[in-house]
């Protein structure tokens, strides 16, 4: 086979390994052989060819990227519906060459790296199977862009979303639980509004007179606030509403409905709580609130010239994410971030997907479900704080201390532990070298894994550092200043350890 634009599926049968191990020898001939019985229907039904098996995965290729979209959508509800088990699809189209009865290219390596990424029942694919495709007789939605193996840069990757399913936006996740989103059908009158409305519309043709007149008479909104559902959505439609900053859910009317009743169900609480006391018998004087990111003045050291953060929608920050809101870059003398997901403002200014920005101190960062504030610093090594809060706190009574640190000894609040260096830009020489290869971390070398202590008497709260190098900050207003001995901590003092942000708070009541 010459050289050819094509579109390669793969297939894979997820949890294959865990059922090899539970099956004897005629259980997984059976898996195989189910596999292969609805695989290949499906296929050659939509003008694929399967050009290998490889026992739990097919290699398929199609003329066409829609047919390929519509035979990975079948196949992925078929194979999950009361077969007992499921498969994950992925789709790329490029250049594909074959030799020897094997298929090569491009195009097979980037769908095999995005299989890699696919969680089973799910249908992911590239931006060129995307582009390919007739969009309106399949949807789709974005999942993010993934450092992939072998693929220079990061890559965008959409997933395909069948009729029965429907993905919430975290903002829509959000307003549901919290009661305050509003669902605007078509053919309904506008419903009163509540405190800080996130707005659904329904059943709305984009551009129709009908549309047009209900958006006429909402209330001014954020855009990141005013979503549109919809399923198969011409191109222009799309960007004519997402570019503007507003955000699309894509479902069916009836997958929408039972998304949201999903997560309006109240969840099963188990034996744990939000605040944890030391001593259940005890009222909390403080709590202690993981409250953001430290960030590090660069060069450090000779070792790091900068470096990233990751923010997740759930607040927490990483070292590198696929699936992360914001990107902060730390430069020398600058802080930046780049907006990687829809609605993402500063200061009330809307950020489009991959724009950056750097920050000034004050800056105020809303994403579609929490808001940061940058503080800088240029002080004790740090160029500044981005501080917003989370639900990982713990209460602490009179007479009780908790230690802080990596590894605290128990009961203890523990700091995150970011992995990895992928986040790090090295700096040039000797020194980075030998710290890149003895295995160094920011959050390593600088948080200790008992590295603080607060300890409350008599109702005086105070700080102490335990760590003879890592070292141990209250920040007081502006006020950034070493721990070594005993310290006092009133209520919004704030410790910094390493890259985490400790709050104290009033007990959460």
């Amino acid at each position: 086979m010459a050289t050819r634009t094509l579109t390669v599926v793969f297939t894979d049968l997820a949890d294959y390994t865990a059922s090899v191990g539970r099956a004897d020898r005629e259980g997984l001939r059976e898996l195989i052989a189910e596999h292969e019985r609805r695989v290949l229907p499906v296929i050659e039904a939509r003008g694929g060819r399967i050009v290998k098996n490889l026992g739990d995965s097919y290699l398929a290729l199609f003329e066409a990227a829609t047919d390929a979209a519509q035979a990975s959508l079948e196949l992925a509800n078929a194979l999950s519906a009361g077969s007992g088990f499921s498969i994950r699809v992925a789709m790329a189209t490029g250049d594909v060459e074959g030799i020897d009865g094997d298929v090569f290219g491009e195009a097979v390596n980037l769908a095999a790296r995005i299989l890699s990424k696919t969680p089973a029942g799910e249908v992911w694919l590239s931006s060129t199977s995307r582009m390919c495709m007739n969009q309106t007789e399949v949807a789709w939605e974005s999942v993010g862009r993934f450092s992939l193996k072998g693929i220079a840069g990061e890559t965008p990757v959409y997933r395909l979303v069948p009729e029965d399913k429907t993905w919430l936006p975290q903002a829509l996740v959000e307003a549901a639980r919290r009661g305050n989103l509003v669902r605007v059908r078509q053919g309904s009158l506008v419903p009163s509004m509540p405190p800080r409305p996130v707005i659904l519309l329904e059943g709305f043709e984009h551009g129709s007179p009908q549309f047009r007149s209900t958006i006429d008479m909402l209330p001014v909104v954020d855009p990141a606030n005013l979503f549109l559902q919809a399923h198969c959505i011409a191109p222009s439609d799309r960007y004519a509403w997402t570019d503007a900053g507003r955000g699309l859910c894509i479902g069916t009317p009836s997958a929408l409905d039972e998304a949201i009743l999903s997560v309006q169900r109240p969840p099963e609480r188990g034996l744990g709580t939000d605040t944890i006391i030391l001593d259940m018998g005890t009222t909390a004087v403080v709590d202690l609130v993981m409250a953001g990111v430290a960030l590090p003045a660069v060069p450090m050291s000779d070792v790091v010239a900068g470096y990233t953060y990751d923010l997740l929608a759930d607040g927490r920050w990483a070292n590198r994410s696929d699936q992360c809101v914001v990107r902060v870059n730390v430069g020398p003398g600058s802080v930046a971030i780049e907006s990687r997901a829809k609605g993402i403002s500063v200061n009330g200014e809307h950020l489009n997907v991959g724009v950056g920005r750097r920050l000034q101190d004050g800056d105020t960062v809303q994403t579609q479900t929490l808001q940061f504030v940058f503080t800088e610093l240029n002080a004790k090594g740090y160029t500044g704080l981005l501080v917003s809060g989370s639900d990982a706190r713990m209460g602490v009574g009179d007479g009780q201390a908790v230690e802080i640190g990596r590894e605290p000894q128990h009961p203890g609040f523990a700091l995150p532990d970011r992995r990895g260096q992928d986040n790090i830009r090295w700096c040039v020489g000797g020194r980075a070298a030998r710290a890149r290869e003895g295995g160094f971390t920011m959050d390593r070398a600088l948080a200790g894994r008992r590295q603080a202590k607060v300890s409350i008497d008599l109702g005086e709260v105070s700080l102490a550092g335990l760590h003879k190098t890592c070292p141990t900050l209250r920040l007081r207003g502006r006020d950034l200043m070493r721990v070594s001995d005993a310290t006092g901590l009133q209520i919004d003092d704030m410790i910094v350890l390493g890259t985490s942000v400790i709050s104290v708070k009033a007990p959460k009541e």
